[in-house]
């Protein structure tokens, strides 16, 4: 007599809801990926490379400006109040009455800063952050009244933390 097995139906198995399970899980995760990918767009990708490429030969003119010019300056970020002190030293014939501090942080745009500096003394600038800032940031000093090949500006990479002092440099 032959003896015939008794299979349990697929349902009942354990591999078929294994193989299935992989599946589902990797569904999920690919969705959610998707999802965090939506919801958490790059803001550093630019729309316009063109022209963002043109402005470098701009940038290097305004760089130009600065050492020809002798500029540096130095400032400080009150860790308590926010209020930036700056001294600008030069050979300018005026100083200008405004100058345009821009904090830009490498990775995140919502960090960017930018802090419009007025002229307290004959060198002497003053401005005020409204929310602190720190971490390191590309600085880029100029002034917002001459732009372009016009103009000239200062810049440099720092790690800033509030209540320390700062120097820049026409490089």
């Amino acid at each position: 007599m032959q003896h015939e097995e008794q299979y349990a139906p697929w349902y009942k198995q354990f591999w078929p809801w294994f193989i299935l399970s992989i599946l589902g899980l990797s569904v999920v995760l690919g969705l959610s990926l998707l999802f965090i990918a939506f919801t958490n767009q790059d803001s550093m990708v630019r729309d316009n490379y063109y022209k963002e490429g043109r402005a470098i030969n701009m940038h290097l003119g305004r760089d130009n400006m600065a050492r020809e010019l002798n500029l540096s300056a130095a400032f400080s970020i009150d860790e308590v109040t926010g209020e930036i002190s700056l001294e600008l030293n030069g050979d300018l014939g005026v100083n200008p009455a405004d100058l345009q501090l821009d904090l830009v942080s490498p990775s995140h745009a919502d960090r960017d800063r930018t802090i419009m500096l007025n002229r307290v003394g004959a060198n002497q600038y003053a401005g005020q952050m409204s929310v602190g800032i720190q971490g390191r940031h590309y600085v880029d000093l100029s002034d917002p009244v001459l732009p372009g090949n016009d103009g000239w500006r200062l810049t440099d990479e720092l790690e800033v933390v509030p209540g320390q002092s700062y120097s820049l440099s026409a490089h």
